[in-house]
Formats: C-alpha cells, structure tokens, sequence
C-alpha cells in the first residue's frame, strides 16, 4: 500500500521539491511523516535503479527536507515526555510513531543528498543530545529523538573515516544500556538502546562494534543481578554481529572486527549468571539463546576454539573440537533441554529429564584421566535453578539430585562445587519442608533427605584432598553460623557433620565456629530438638578437632556452650563418650600459658588443669572481699564443677579395672581446696565475701551436675563420695548461713541475690541428709529453728514502726524469704519439724497483713543503691518477691490448718490464726495479689486459692468465679515456652478443677458450674495452639475421680461428661510445619539412649495422642456393673452418637482423612471401646442410632468400624437380628450407597451365629436376603453380595440344611461360574481381590477385639493418615492412669496386625515412574469395593446417547477424550461443550456431580444432554486406559515432555484417546508411562502453557479436521 501512494504521489508531478515541500507543509502528524518517509524511500529506490529525474535537483531537496523539516521537527520533540515503555499513552504513542517515520525519513535524506556530510552533522548533534540527557530513570525526550536519529543515520557513516565518531556513539550508547555508575538501567531505556541502536551500529562496521565489545568485557563493568538483564539484552541484540556467521559471502562485521564472543570468558559467566541467578524469565530466556546459538555457530563453523584462561581453575567455560563434535551437540542439546524443561516448574515434566543431568556428568568428566571436560559450573547452574524455584517440589528434588551425586561416581575436585555446597546449597537446605517424611513412611523415621545429606558430606568430605579438608569444613560450620536456622535444618547439618570420620580438621576458629552454632541452636522453641543438636555438634567437635591446636581451657569454655540440663547430662552415653576423648587425647593438647605447675609429676595433665582450675577459682584477692560487693556470676562456678566430674570419671575410666580408692584419692585432692574453705566457714568471719560465694555456687553446681537426669545416683560411687565430703562440712556451712541471714548481715541489694544462694545450700543439705536417712540432732535440724524464729522476731521489729532504710528492708525482706523456705521444707514429714515451737509460726504468719508492700528506703539512699552492678535486682521485684514469700508462708498454714477454715464469714472457730477464719478476706487478697505479682511468682497464690475456693463457693460464688477469671487471665497471657507455664497452668487446673470445687458446682448448678464449663472449653479451644494443655486437664480430672472410691465421683463426673467427649475425639489436623516438627521429635525419641537429650530432657507426653489414651484408658477401668459408672457411660455413648450425627449434617467437606473424618473415626472408636460395657436395655435405645449410621455415606475406616460394632451386637444379643433384617427392606434410593455395609456383616454370619443353637432359620433368611442382591444392577452391591453368598453357603453345607437342596445347583453354579470367570477384565480382578481384603479374611471380630486393632491396625490398614495411628506402646507408657495387671485388651492374638497396607489401600501411591506398574494392580482396587465412592462405569450407557444422536443425525467420532485429571467446573464446562460441537465419543469425567454445577452449566449450555458422559475416577484411570488400548485406541497425552510430537506433524488415528492433565499438575508420571504419544502445541511466546481447557479444544478440533480431510480424499 506504502508504494501504491508513493507512486500517486509521483505520478502527480516528477519534480521531487514541489512533492516533498507539498508534504512537509502543515501540522507535523504521524501520518503526514510516514507519509513522507515511503516517498522518499520510493525515490531512494529509483535513483538506485537509475531511473530518477532530475538528478540535481534531488540531493537538494533531500538536503532542505532534512534541515528545514525533520531536524526542526526533531528538536521540536525534544522537550516532550517519553512515556513509559509498558503503558504509553496515546499521546505518547503518537509521538513516538512520529520519531520512528522522521528517522527513517533522515536515513533516505542522508542517502540521497549524495555525500557523507550530512550523515556526519546529524550524527554528532545527534551524539550531543545523548550525552547531555544522560541515563536518567525515564527516558526523557532528548535522548529519545537521539537514539532514533543515530539509528536511522548511523549506517550512513563512513566505516573508516568516521570510525572516531561511531566509537563515541557505540560508548554512548553502551553507558545508556547498562545504567552508567547506577545499580541498573533504565527499562525503557536499555529496551530502545538495545533494539534500536545497537543493531544499527553493528551494521556500520568493526569501529562502533569493537567499542560495544570493548565496554562490555571491560574489567570494570559491573557483573552484579542487577546489571545482567541488561548485558544479555545487548549481547542477544547483536549476537548476530559478535559471533561468527558461517557460510556469509562478505567478511562479516565480526571478523572485521577481530571478534568471536566465544572465546571471552566474561561473555560465558554472564550466560551462566543470567541461567542461574537472573529472576527475570525473559532474561534466562536470551541467556539460553545466546548459548544455543554459539553451540550452533560452532558446529557449522567446524573448527576448533576455545575460551581464554578466567578466573579460578579447570576446563575452559566454553570450548569446541571437530573432532568431538557429536559428543559436543549431545552435551549440549540435553543441557539445554534441561535449562528449557525447567522453565516450567512443573514436577512430573522434570522428573524425566533429570536422567539427562546423570548423563551430563558422563560426559563431563575424562575417562583416560578422570579430569572436568566442561567446567562444572554449567551442571551448577541446573542446581542452582532448581534450588530457586517456586515449587518446593521441584526444590527438593534438585537438592537431592545434587545430594546422590556421589553415591555411584567419583567427580574430580572442584573448587566451584565446594563453594556451591557452602552458598546456594546450604540455602536450599535451610527449608524446612524439604526434610519431610517420603509417602508411606511411617511416622518417627527418619528423614530421607537428612539421611542423603549425612551420606553425601561424608562421602565429600573423604574425596577432598587433606590440605583443602580443613578450610571446607570451616567454612561449612560458619554458614551455620550466618544466618537463623530453624529446629529441623540445623539438627540435621549437625547431625551429617557428627558422622563424619575423625580426622584432625579443626583448630581453635573451628571449635569457636561450632560454639557460635551452638549459640543458634537456642534460639529454638523445641527443646528436644535443640538438645538433639548439642549432641550431634558436640561429637563434632570430639570428631574433628586437632587436639594438639586447642587446650584443655579452650575445650573447658566450648563445653559451657552446650546445655547440660538439654544434652550433656552426666552418665548419659554422650558424657561417657566425652570421657573417653578426654582420657585418650589429655596427653595431646596444647599446653595453656595460665597453667600453672602443681608439683604432683604423677598426674595426669587432665587432672593437673582441674586442680589448677579448682585452686584458682577458690583463691581470692584481698581486694576483691568488700563487703558490698556484688555475687560472682555461676560461670565459672558451672564450668569448674563440670571439668572436676568429668575428670573424675575420666579416673574412674582409667581404673577401673585396678584400686577403686585411687577415684576416692583423686576426687579429695580436686576438692581440697573447697573442702578446707568450708569447714573455716563457721570459725573464720574474716574470709573474703566473694570466696564465699564462690564456694558456695560451686558446691551447688557440683550437686547439680552430678544429680542430673540420667546420671543414676542409686550406684554412683562419685556422688557417694561427693556426699559424704560435703556432709562433713555441713555443720559449718550451716552455721555461716545462719549467721549470716540472722546478724543483720544482709543489708545491700546484692546482698538479696547471696540471701537466694544460702537458702538454696541449705535446701540441698536437708536434701543430703535426707537422702542418708534424716536423724534428729543433726547440724542442719539446729540450724532450722533458730533460723525461723530470727526471721519471725526480725519481721517483728520491723513491723514497730521503724524508719525504712535500706539495710532494714533488705533484712525485711531476707527473713520472708527464709521463713518461706523453712515452711517450704516443714511440709515435708521425714524432717520430724512438728515439735519445733509449733504455736508461734503459725499464728504470726495468720496475722501477717497480705500484700504488704516493701517501702522503698529514704532518698538519701537512692544513690547507692541504683549504682549497684548489674546483678542488682529493681525495688520492684523485690517487692515482688516479698509479697510472694508471704503466700509460700500462707500456703504452708492453709495447708496445716485448712479443717478450721469456716464455710462463711460469720463461722468463726479459732481466733487466734484470723488468716485461716477469715477465708473470704484471704481470697480477695489472693485476687490482689494476682493483680500486682509477675506471672512467675503467682504458684504460691493459686495453692492458697485451691484450697480456699472448695470452702467458700457455696457461700462466695461470685468472688470464686472472679477468682477463675483472674486466674485464667494470666494463664492466657502466657506463652507455652516459657517455663513458669507449665507450672502455673498445673496449679490453675488443680484449683478450678479440684474434686471438691466441681462436686459443689455441679450440685448447686450456679454461675460457677457454667464458668468451669466455660474454662474448659477456653482450655480445649487453646490447645489447639499451645500442644499439651488438654492433656494437663483431661489426665488431672480422669486420675481425681479414679482414685475416689466413692461412687459419688463418678456421678459428679457425668455432670462433666462433656470433658471425656472432648477428650474422646480431641486431635487437631497439624499444618505441614508442625507435623514436621512432630514427626523429627519422635524421630528423636525412637533414638532412645543413643541420644543423650531423650536421657536427660523430660517426656513431657504433650502429644494430642495422649488425651485420648488418657480418656480410653479410664473408661476402661470403669465397672459395667457398678451404677454410676454405667451411667456415666450410657450418658457418654449417647452424646458421641449425637456428635456423629451432628458431624454426618455438617456442609464441611467430608473427604478423606478431613478433621470430618477423624472425628468420625475417633467416636466409633470409643463406642467399641465402650461396648462390653453395654447390656441389652440401653443397647434397645441406641440400635436404630447404630444402624442408621451405616446407611450414611461414610469413609472406609468407619465403614468397617460400623460393621464391626453391629456384628458384636449381634453376636452378643441374637435379640437384635430382626431389626437387622429390616435394614435390607428400605427403599432402593436409600440403599444404593449402603448395602454394602450390612452384606459385609452378613459375611460374618458364621461369628454371629455362633452361640446360637437352632441356626437354621437364620441361615435360610440370610440366604433369601442375599440372593436377592446377587442380581443387583450395580457391580459393587454383586461382589459384596457374592462373597457373602459364599460364607453363608458354606455354613449352610456344613448344616446339611435339606430345606436349601433345591437352591443347590443355582448357588453353585453361579458361584462356580465367578470363580472361574475368563479374561483378565477388572471384574475378574476384583473378584480376585475383594475375596483377599482383610476384612473378609484375616479379621476376626472377636478375636480382634483390642485397643491395638482399634487404636493402630485398623486405621493403619484402612488408609487413614499415620497421625491417626496410636502405637499400643503409647497406652503402656502413659502410667497416669494404670490399668490392671490383669487387662488383656492391649494386644491381638491373630495375625492381623502383621499385614501390611496392600492393594486394597485407598491412596494413590504417588507417580513413581518406576513403580508404575505394581500402582495400577492396586490404587482403584480399593475405591471399587467402597461402592458408593467409586465403582467401574457402566459403559452400556455410551450407547444410549449413540442411538439419540444417530436419530438426530448427528455425526458421532471415535474420539474419547478424558478429563478425570480436571477439577474446575469451568474447564469441564467448556470441554463439554466443545466436544458435543465436535461430536466427540464421550466425555470421561472424574465425578459426574459436577454436572449439577451452575459453573459448569452455563459454560456447557446443555451439552452434558446430547455427550456421552462417564465416571472414571482419577485412581482407575490406569486400568481404563488399559482396557481402551486393548480395544484398539491410541492414547494420546497433551503434554510437554522431552520426546513430544509437535501438535503440527502428528497425524491422528481414528480411534484416539484423548488425556488431558490437571490445571496445575499436568499429567503425572505415572498416567505418561501409559500413553502412546505426547502430542505438544506450538508455542511462540514467553508463557510455557495454555489453559487446559483451550488445549484440549485445539487438539480437538485438529482432530476433527484430519478426520474431515481423510473423509473428504475417501469421498473423491
């Protein structure tokens, strides 16, 4: 069109000036200048044919059109604003039409004015406006109208002459593209530079294209992500130009140039950044271009190269040799169809590809000399890209793609892979998910990842050479140390580094790398699995640190890094393998500068450096004894005393097998010095303030380590010893403490932290004495009346009105504390206190004024007490902790005397204790208390609190239920990790849910028996957030009306019962992170003793598991036959079956394994559990309940649970078989989804019947009944019916019954005729295989009947989740609750609980390629026996809608297409109606309820009427594909895989079937191993896939018309 008004144009008048001035007159529009443009570009045509007129007179023109029209016009545009590049607007987009058609216009000028010079001029004031506009954000005009100018003149130039000049513009042009000294570019303009410019500047010879080269390779051009998006774009814009071009007549401008960006190294690392790290899709895009079209240049040049030498060692990045050509192309074809595959994201597209990587590695590495071939950093790139993407499938699967890598080869070493494996690697591997467990491994194993990471850092480690084994590792262990790691990631880093081999890899910056990962594991709330990790990384270090690099005071300090209360307890198998080390390498570490020698030349250097260690810490200077100086910090009390017990059984290692007295010997010589110290405690009052605190902390560190968990003090010779030293010293301590709590000592702030250290030494002395037998008249028993009665004559005086000083109320506040401490320990009875003055201390702690608060001292004090260190606790606290020592006072008297507390105010009873009387005023002092104490002082309010509300809520309700509120308040603001909460929340459950508290509220049925049920339910709902809370409540409530003899607490539970409901069907549904947690904890756990944190951190059982066991295992110690427990029972049977119903109604979706489900599950669980309990007049009440249930739609697992229930009802109470029979006389509607369940009782007949004498009326109704479903419509119900057809048979043979001898031959026939049915249809297989489920075979009902089927076989078997398994071991480890010695319900005595899930299982596999073929044996079996779920298509029906089409006469294919995959209504819809369009076979669906969807409707428009539609459930589809192909079909999959067919070149047969994949899924691997084709559309854009919907309409329709075409060519 362009020529056609070009030529109008001159055919007007052939003068060119009267043309062009006609044309550049008026406004400057789009139009106008294209306008312009095609007749200049028409006469530049001419006048190069030679045909142009007036030869003169054109360059002139071309001339003035160029100065008096464009480049004014240009200018004009200048100042004009660019408008982004993604959205302009039409203003913008005008403009811009307008710059492009007046450059073009410039080049024709510049052409036809016939000399250089004008090019020239518009060039450099073209350059000029470039360099002043600058890379600025947006591109602003100036630059614009620049860019278009130099691209339109720029070929003009001279290549030679004007070299300088096309330099300058190729610099100006490259600085615009990449940013300048800017992070990056702007878009817009690296987008204009790049596609306008550039290219044009490679046309104008090597000059301009050596100055873009050079800038680019230029070493000081960025290489940062952000600069690599745009080094790419110009590199793939002049590919062309800066790689050679094979075949080309002319020399190239390339080799003009002396360039070939193949040889550059730079060139080849900003391909790989742009592969590996660049987010941008596009940006990988034109990096994979770049290296397909340089693999392509190479082999079509044929001669060899190489890139130059980079950075770093190994293979060139990029080579080529003639002679390995083949080779080459396949390396780097599948490399490429890697890098392209990846794009996608999806899993089960890559799955197959990943084979290609292995070969990748074949190729990569030398046979001859096992030497890289390709730098591995290419095969990094595809881990890289893998580790970044967006599906965390895909991300594991390349983490362990990378993890196998050294299991079946050896690669050479690489010091790229090794910085790979410490950066992007440990990356990947800090997410969490990656560790979960594989399908179908049971809960507790361990994770196959960590396990492949434990093998693969071994196996490296052992690869690398030595000098470079202990820099690895360093860097390794301080990644670790870079960054949070949560629970799971950093247990299992430590756990592979644990096992690798010992070698001397580590000096001193390596243990003090591993102490910084130890510090990372703290920040961790999962206790067990940070103690896991101590373990794990304090083998570590036993594994890998060089001895002879650290000493024995390096390793002393790393030690007190790892938490001996989480890992390192004494006598755990972790402290005796320390030992071990300790005692072969003590010889061997590098002597320390402060040892100091000790004379003793026959001791080892371990216990030299331990005695050293000991004198050093007791020795004191004088100056460093003030008196008001503060307590020494417990580290090197803690350290101190953990390197003696460790050097002591490090003795008692060495000797073990010669004197025992040499430990006795060694351990005195360790603790003289602490020893003598002591014993001058109570005779020296001179000795230095600070070693007697530091005597002090280290006697209780010493006490503390050795008493541990898991260190067996009953046969400990070292605690023995340690004892008895200590006890010598007792008398003295004792008397030092009493001297110094009672003589005013005590008067400084600091002085309160040494108050808490002596009480808590004397603690551990009663303790001591305790331990050997308390004697009356010991150091200890004297100490403890002169300490009370101090405190009480001290808090006496100060009560008289005396001036508050500092002194006086720090000594205040040491008396509360040492008479709560001394009614702390009277509470215990071997201490014979009793006799102590017992009048006294009560009646002066019932007249204590509660809540008082401790005054702060006068302000000329203020001063000295604020600028005490930083051991020095707030007045706040310490008033705290006052008021809190008077609750411990309280508690104590309450306790005492609590059978003279009154039920009202008015009832008094002893004056002389006004506390215990006055209870109502003492508990609204405890609601003041609550309201000013810390969360963690409130313990001793609620003991007050429990044992006061049980005496007032009769008459004191509201404060009682004020109390309750209070209480939880501060139960609520707690978070679970902190560990005062388990410990207050204890102390709440036993005073709200106190025996006594619910026996008086549920008898009065107030305002308080409501809040206790409202608490409860508060309990449960947080549960749900805080793991164990309910187990707290639901094991304190069980155990307290248990332990009642009384059938009194068992009638009051029934008021309760909704507690045990709750209980009975508690379980949360866990997201994926906290099953992960879960399921490494018990990973742990099954460890045992191999690791120490299971020895040493408590069980807790906070598992969800154990409120149910907790909730089974009392109402199996409950009495059928004692009334109140029937009762409860009954009352508790019936809401279950209500909850049952309730959850049956629920519009929540209901599938398998939903909380629906396993609520279901879990109520008739306990309704077995309760049955034996039942007699006959209340199963009368609920047995239409039980029936009803098993015509509802249910899950297989309760399905059997159903079933099983109503054949022990039968077996037990006969009484029950009419209304039984009657269930097979409903409707047909009603029956369709459920007879299968009653048919499946009826199987069981023979354990019915079995106590019944006259069994042959029931046989013979049994037999009438089935038969009848024999001949039923639906596959499903006959199997069910045939295989109870076959066991009553049986038993009718065995009963010789002459009344059934006419039945004979018809039964056996039929039966006969099943069993040997031919072919190898799904039929025959299900008959095979419903004959061989558990359910008819190995269960016996009676047999059976335990908590181990009902609890773990059953719902093992039955497909439910694994976190619906409880192990039997679990109800034998919880003793909460213990059941008899004579229970037999705990295990099965048959054989069921040794089979394993089998092809009856109702989850899909997964899409294991290679186990294909042993998943379609048995992923449908299961769903084709649960009838109502999923059962073979009736395909008969095809032929009903053939028939309506055929009298329609409409067209009918062999096209089936198959969309089971599919699950939007939406996608069905329009498929619907597509194929009805195209008169498709059928349609196969995945459910046909979809049709019911008004989504699915209003895309179909009725289609659904006149398709053949039919159900095949996404689990049969492999045994209906089969059943296709053996009919004749050709399976047809719309995938994208590596060996696809394009959708153009695929011709296709007339009997096709068509797959089509899941929206986001696609296909799985395990259905592609079932096609016969991959068919692929051709794609030309950047999005790798269409909507399904719309691929399966085009293959379709291409179907469609290769039909219509072979239809046509047949006609003709």
């Amino acid at each position: 069109m362009e020529w056609v008004l070009a030529d109008a144009l001159l055919s007007q008048s052939r003068d060119p000036r009267v043309l062009l001035g006609a044309l550049c007159r008026g406004e400057a529009s789009a139009e106008r200048v294209e306008t312009l443009c095609f007749l200049l570009q028409r006469l530049e045509d001419e006048e190069a044919r030679g045909g142009g007129g007036g030869a003169g007179a054109l360059p002139e023109a071309a001339r003035e059109v160029a100065a008096g029209y464009l480049v004014p016009l240009l200018r004009g545009l200048r100042g004009c604003p660019a408008g982004g590049a993604d959205d302009p607007g039409p203003a913008a987009r005008q403009r811009r039409r307008v710059l492009r058609a007046a450059g073009a216009a410039l080049r024709s000028c510049a052409r036809l004015a016939g000399g250089p010079q004008l090019a020239a001029a518009l060039a450099e004031e073209a350059l000029c406006d470039l360099l002043n506009a600058g890379p600025a954000p947006g591109l602003e005009g100036a630059a614009e109208a620049a860019v278009e100018v130099l691209a339109a003149v720029g070929p003009c130039l001279r290549p030679r002459e004007d070299a300088p000049l096309l330099e300058r513009v190729a610099r100006a042009a490259l600085a615009l593209a990449l940013g300048g000294d800017k992070a990056g570019p702007s878009p817009d303009a690296a987008a204009l530079v790049a596609g306008r410019l550039l290219p044009a500047l490679g046309r104008c010879g090597g000059a301009a294209l050596r100055a873009v080269w050079g800038g680019l390779v230029a070493p000081g051009v960025s290489e940062g992500p952000g600069r690599v998006g745009s080094q790419l774009l110009i590199l793939s814009a002049l590919a062309e130009k800066l790689l050679p071009e094979p075949g080309a007549d002319s020399v190239p401008a390339s080799r003009e140039a002396g360039l070939d960006a193949r040889r550059c190294w730079r060139f080849w690392s900003t391909v790989q950044a742009g592969l590996a790290w660049s987010e941008d899709a596009l940006t990988r895009k034109r990096a994979r271009y770049l290296l397909q079209r340089a693999v392509e240049v190479s082999a079509e040049l044929g001669t060899d190269c190489a890139c130059a030498p980079g950075e770093g060692t190994g293979p060139s990045l990029f080579w080529w040799s003639e002679k390995k050509k083949d080779e080459l192309l396949k390396f780097w074809e599948n490399y490429i169809l890697i890098m392209e595959t990846l794009e996608g994201n999806q899993i089960h597209v890559i799955k197959p590809v990943l084979p290609k990587l292995n070969s990748l590695f074949e190729y990569a590495v030398s046979e001859e000399n096992g030497c890289w071939l390709f730098h591995p950093s290419w095969h990094l790139c595809i881990y890289k890209r893998m580790f970044e993407s967006e599906n965390k499938i895909l991300t594991k699967e390349g983490v362990t793609h990378f993890l196998e890598l050294y299991e079946t080869r050896i690669l050479p070493f690489s010091p790229e892979i090794s910085e790979f494996i410490i950066g992007p690697l440990m990356d990947a591997l800090s997410e969490s998910s990656l560790y979960s467990r594989s399908p179908g491994q049971l809960i507790g194993s361990v994770s196959p990842l960590g396990l492949k990471l434990q093998k693969f850092l071994v196996t490296y480690i052992s690869f690398l050479p030595e000098e470079i084994k202990s820099s690895f590792l360093l860097k390794f262990i301080q990644k670790m140390t870079s960054r949070h790691w949560c629970a799971v990631p950093i247990l299992f880093l430590s756990k592979a580094l644990a096992n690798i081999p010992r070698c001397k890899a580590l000096g001193m910056e390596g243990l003090l790398a591993l102490r910084d990962v130890l510090q990372c594991t703290m920040i961790t709330h999962q206790i067990l699995l940070r103690g896991a990790a101590q373990c794990y990384l304090l083998q570590t270090a036993m594994n890998l640190v060089d001895v002879e690099k650290v000493s024995l005071s390096d390793i002393s300090t790393f030690l007190m890094s790892v938490r001996q209360e989480e890992s390192l307890g004494r006598g755990t198998s972790l402290w005796m393998e320390l030992c071990d080390w300790l005692r072969i390498n003590e010889s061997y570490f590098k002597q320390s500068s402060s040892c100091s020698s000790t004379g003793l030349h026959e001791t080892s250097s371990l216990n030299a450096y331990v005695r050293n260690l000991v004198q050093e810490y007791i020795r004191s200077s004088a100056w460093e004894g003030g008196e008001n100086s503060c307590m020494p910090d417990w580290f090197e009390a803690k350290l101190v005393a953990l390197m003696v017990l460790l050097a002591i059984d490090v003795e008692r290692m060495k000797s073990q097998y010669s004197e025992k007295r040499r430990t006795q010997n060694v351990l005195r010589i360790f603790l003289d010095p602490l020893l003598d110290a002591l014993v001058k405690f109570g005779t020296n009052a001179y000795m230095p303030l600070l070693k007697t605190d530091r005597c002090l902390q280290l006697l209780l560190k010493l006490l503390h380590t050795c008493l541990l968990k898991g260190s067996g003090t009953q046969d400990d010779e070292v605690f023995t010893l340690l004892q008895n030293f200590i006890m010598s010293t007792t008398e003295s301590i004792s008397e030092f403490i009493l001297r110094r709590l009672t003589m005013n000592e005590l008067s400084t702030v600091s002085d309160l932290d040494r108050c808490h250290l002596y009480l808590m030494v004397l603690t551990e002395l009663i303790n001591l004495h305790l331990n050997v037998g308390w004697k009356r008249g010991n150091p200890i028993w004297k100490v403890i009346s002169p300490l009370k009665n101090a405190s009480i004559r001290h808090l006496q005086e100060m009560d008289r009105g005396q001036e508050p000083t500092l002194g006086r109320q720090i000594q205040r506040a040491v008396s509360m504390a040492a008479l709560a401490m001394v009614c702390e320990v009277s509470q215990k009875p071997e201490l014979q206190l009793d006799s102590l003055d017992a009048g006294p201390p009560e009646t002066f702690i019932s007249s204590l004024q509660l809540n008082q608060t401790l005054q702060k001292p006068h302000t000329e004090e203020e001063s000295s007490f604020f600028e005490e260190s930083s051991s020095s606790q707030g007045w706040g606290k310490i008033a705290a902790q006052y008021i809190h020592d008077q609750w411990v006072c309280l508690s104590f008297l309450l306790r005492k005397c609590h059978t003279l507390i009154p039920a009202s105010e008015g009832e008094i009873l002893e004056p002389t204790l006004p506390a215990v009387p006055m209870a109502v005023r003492t508990l609204q002092s405890a609601l003041e208390a609550l309201t000013v104490l810390p969360s963690e002082q409130v313990l001793p309010v609620f003991h007050c609190m429990k044992i006061l509300v049980p005496k007032l809520l009769t008459t004191s309700e509201s404060l009682c239920i004020e109390s309750f509120d209070m209480a939880w308040k501060i139960i609520a603001s707690l978070s679970n990790t902190q560990l005062i909460f388990w410990s207050n929340f204890k102390a709440f459950v036993q005073f709200v849910f106190d025996p006594k508290v619910l026996t008086i509220a549920a008898k009065i049925k107030g305002q308080a028996y409501f809040k206790i049920k409202e608490v409860m339910y508060r309990i449960i709902e947080m549960s749900a957030i805080k793991t164990g809370v309910f187990n707290i409540l639901i094991s304190y409530c069980c155990r307290s009306w248990v332990v009642s003899a009384s059938n009194v607490s068992l009638s009051i539970a029934k008021n309760y019962s909704e507690l045990v409901l709750e209980a009975c069907i508690f379980g949360t549904v866990f997201r994926r992170d906290q099953r992960l947690i879960q399921d490494v904890q018990t990973f742990i756990e099954n460890l045992g003793h191999e690791c120490a944190a299971n020895v040493v951190i408590e069980n807790t059982k906070r598992e969800d598991h154990y409120v149910r066991i907790c909730a089974v295992k009392f109402l199996c110690l409950l009495d059928g036959s004692n009334m109140s427990h029937k009762l409860f029972m009954e009352d508790l049977a019936i809401k279950l079956l209500d909850k049952d119903e309730l959850v049956s109604k629920s519009r929540t979706r209901y599938y398998v394994n939903s909380q629906q489900h396993r609520v279901k599950n879990r109520i008739w669980q306990i309704l077995l559990v309760l049955f034996p309990k039942f007699d006959q007049n209340f199963l009368n009440k609920i047995i239409d309940k039980i029936f009803q249930a098993g015509f509802i739609n249910n899950q297989a697992s309760i399905k059997y649970f159903i079933e099983w229930i109503i054949i022990l009802i039968l077996h037990k109470f006969p009484q029950f078989l009419p209304k039984f029979w009657n269930c097979f006389s409903y409707g047909e509607e009603n029956l369709k989804t459920s007879i299968c369940t009653f048919l499946s009782v009826l199987s069981h007949l023979d354990v019915i019947t079995e106590t019944i004498l006259e069994k042959k009326l029931i046989l013979k109704q049994a037999l009438t009944i089935v038969l009848q479903w024999c001949f039923n419509h639906n596959f499903s119900i006959r199997l069910y019916a045939l295989v109870a057809l076959k066991k009553i048979w049986s038993l009718c043979k065995g009963l010789h019954i002459e009344e059934l001898a006419a039945l004979t031959s018809v039964i056996e026939s039929s039966l006969s005729q099943v069993e040997n049915m031919h072919g190898a249809g799904s039929a025959k297989k299900n008959w095979q295989r419903i004959q061989e489920h558990f359910f008819f075979t190995a269960f016996h009902p009676l047999k059976d009947y335990c908590l181990e089927t009902i609890f773990y076989t059953l719902p093992r078997l039955s497909g439910l989740t694994e976190d619906e398994w409880i192990a039997i071991g679990k109800f034998t480890r919880f003793t909460d609750i213990p059941l008899g010695a004579g229970f037999q319900w705990y295990l099965s005595t048959t054989h069921l609980c040794e089979l394993k899930p089998g092809d009856w299982s109702q989850q899909d596999a997964g899409s294991n390629s290679g186990e294909a073929d042993n998943q379609s044996e048995w992923t449908d079996v299961q769903k084709k026996i649960i009838p109502w779920k999923n059962h073979v298509p009736d395909f008969d029906l095809e032929l009903v809608f053939q028939d309506r089409a055929a009298k329609l006469g409409k067209s009918i294919s062999r096209l089936i297409v198959v969309a089971s995959l599919i699950d939007k209504p939406t996608n069905l819809g329009g498929l619907c109606r597509t194929c009805e369009v195209f008169g498709a076979a059928a349609l196969v669906m995945g459910s046909l309820q979809c049709v019911r969807d008004k989504q699915f409707q209003h895309l179909s428009v009725s289609a659904e009427q006149w398709l053949p539609l039919v159900e095949v459930k996404p689990p049969q589809l492999i045994d209906y594909l089969q059943q296709k192909k053996a009919e004749g079909y050709t399976i047809v999959g719309v995938e994208q895989t590596a060996k696809s067919l394009d959708l153009t070149r695929y011709c296709f047969p007339e009997k096709s079937l068509l797959l089509l994949g899941n929206e986001r899924e696609g296909i799985p691997a395990n259905l592609i191993q079932q096609l016969d084709v991959c068919v692929e559309i051709p794609q030309q854009g950047i999005i790798r896939s269409l909507n399904v919907h719309v691929s399966g309409a085009l293959l379709i329709w291409e179907y469609t018309r290769q039909q219509l075409l072979k239809q046509g060519v047949s006609t003709a």
